[in-house]
């Protein structure tokens, strides 16, 4: 183990458990200590979930990047490990960045990730250069392969950038072959995907640009992941510097999903459809994994780069991911609903039938800052419709977060204004939902500083962080004009 590794181990262990559990979220992962970004190794091995994240102890600041660890035998209830991955090599002394894990087959887990380093110009400037390297362990130790970097700038197709080349996504294809996929920035600047394959895992050797961006969204494409689901072949990408598409894709970064089917013959893969993968306000860089009983479950990281630079220095932690989902496709989009694990932890069950809002109601029994929350609304009657209905959760008597919506325009809106932030970022966040004559269902995740909530069984989901004083638990129902909700409420475990 190296000093760097060592030191980092050393200083999560005596910081980490000084922060007490009830400042934490209850089943949301965060980092043991400092902070955490992307979801990396999102993977099954030997009986366990494992997860890796981009992990800087020593900050709550981004900074020279680590692998974080954590792994579960549920998706919900994580047991923190020791630091897997340390910048210690010359190859990756400016950070190991993104990237995926796969079990070998001889047993041992293979990590492959971003190495960084930097290059001096002929003007004395310094800039980034991105291979990709591996790591071998058995699910608690890693050791770098001697002959990394695996892939690098010889390995790229003409016109590919050396300077954003990155999150590779590892998965092993049914011939028996190790395949990845890798972020690229092509001549033109707007993003591609390539695609590579090894026999080992450990040399590999270009195949074909997967799929061409051709500025369609945004500029350049982080974090790729490539998967078949229900039959039909999906591409999910980070997008860095996208323009807004009406409520379909905000400004600036999001995450993209793009269903369709690949060519074996060419390696190309053919986009038939794309959406937003969350609406919400907090959500970038997902990863799936394949699980043992065939779901494909996601994981991404719960924050918006344009506002992860802006909170306190004296925070112990910064950073979390969203709950794991299960995914599906149906009617040719892509849905998503909380992994069926959490239905396990509900407990303390709170009932309504046919409750009727009108201007501000709280409702016995549904409050706090844990909870699951199944809800439906309707108007009254069909000649009595409204014109506004919300949900105020996080609540005290100044604060709130708020699940807004207008029937007649079918929108749904989070907003945070409200919740306590003294900073100019983004608080609202709105998209287009299915609308039945005013009736909708929704499913409100709330674990102390972030809520998820999920809409009409999962056609779309948007997330959310908030600061709120966790003494704020209430929880209560606004209607403009008289609406009719069933809900069911539960704590979690």
């Amino acid at each position: 183990m190296s000093e760097m590794l060592e030191k980092a181990r050393k200083y999560e262990e005596e910081q980490g458990k000084q922060i007490k559990a009830e400042d934490r979220p209850a089943f949301h992962i965060s980092p043991y200590i400092g902070w955490m970004n992307d979801p990396n190794g999102f993977s099954y091995y030997q009986g366990e979930y494992h997860l890796f994240y981009q992990y800087y102890p020593y900050d709550t600041h981004w900074d020279s990047m680590h692998w974080g660890h954590v792994v579960s035998k549920d998706l919900l209830h994580w047991k923190y490990l020791p630091a897997a991955l340390a910048p210690d090599e010359e190859y990756d002394k400016g950070g190991c960045f993104s990237g995926s894990a796969i079990e070998l087959d001889d047993g041992r887990q293979l990590l492959m990730y971003t190495a960084v380093d930097h290059e001096t110009l002929e003007d004395g400037s310094k800039r980034d250069i991105q291979t990709q390297a591996v790591a071998v362990g058995d699910g608690r130790d890693y050791v770098k392969y001697e002959k990394n970097p695996v892939l690098t700038e010889k390995d790229l197709p003409e016109g590919a950038s050396k300077v954003d080349f990155r999150d590779p996504k590892i998965w092993k294809g049914k011939d028996g072959n190790f395949y990845c996929v890798i972020g690229s920035r092509p001549a033109d600047g707007s993003g591609q995907i390539l695609l590579y394959r090894s026999e080992n895992g450990f040399d590999w050797e270009f195949v074909s640009i997967l799929a061409e961006n051709k500025k369609r969204f945004g500029k350049m494409w982080e974090c790729p992941d490539f998967f078949t689901l229900d039959g039909q072949n999906v591409l999910i990408v980070s997008t860095m510097e996208m323009e807004a598409e009406e409520l379909e894709y905000p400004n600036g970064n999001g995450v993209v999903c793009q269903i369709g089917h690949f060519d074996n013959q060419t390696g190309q893969f053919h986009s038939i459809s794309s959406q937003s993968v969350d609406y919400g306000i907090d959500f970038y860089a997902p990863q799936t994994m394949l699980a043992p009983d065939g779901r494909r479950i996601l994981i991404g990281w719960m924050q918006n780069l344009a506002s992860v630079n802006q909170h306190s220095e004296k925070e112990p932690w910064f950073g979390q991911m969203t709950i794991p989902r299960e995914l599906a496709i149906k009617k040719g989009r892509l849905i998503q609903r909380p992994v069926r694990e959490l239905d396990a932890c509900r407990h303390n069950m709170v009932s309504y039938t046919n409750a009727i809002i009108s201007g501000e109601k709280t409702l016995k029994g549904v409050c706090g800052r844990i909870a699951d929350i199944e809800l439906s609304i309707a108007p009254q009657s069909e000649e009595n419709r409204y014109y506004m209905f919300e949900m105020r959760f996080a609540q005290d008597d100044k604060h709130y977060t708020s699940l807004r919506y207008h029937p007649h325009e079918s929108e749904l809106e989070l907003d945070r204004s409200y919740s306590g932030s003294r900073i100019a970022m983004v608080h609202k966040r709105s998209c287009k939902v299915q609308d039945n004559g005013g009736s909708l269902k929704l499913r409100v995740v709330i674990d102390r500083f972030s809520a998820e909530v999920f809409v009409n069984d999962g056609e779309q989901v948007m997330s959310i962080t908030f600061k709120t004083d966790l003494k704020a638990e209430k929880i209560s129902f606004v209607a403009d004009g008289v609406v009719k909700i069933d809900i069911l409420k539960y704590e979690i475990k």
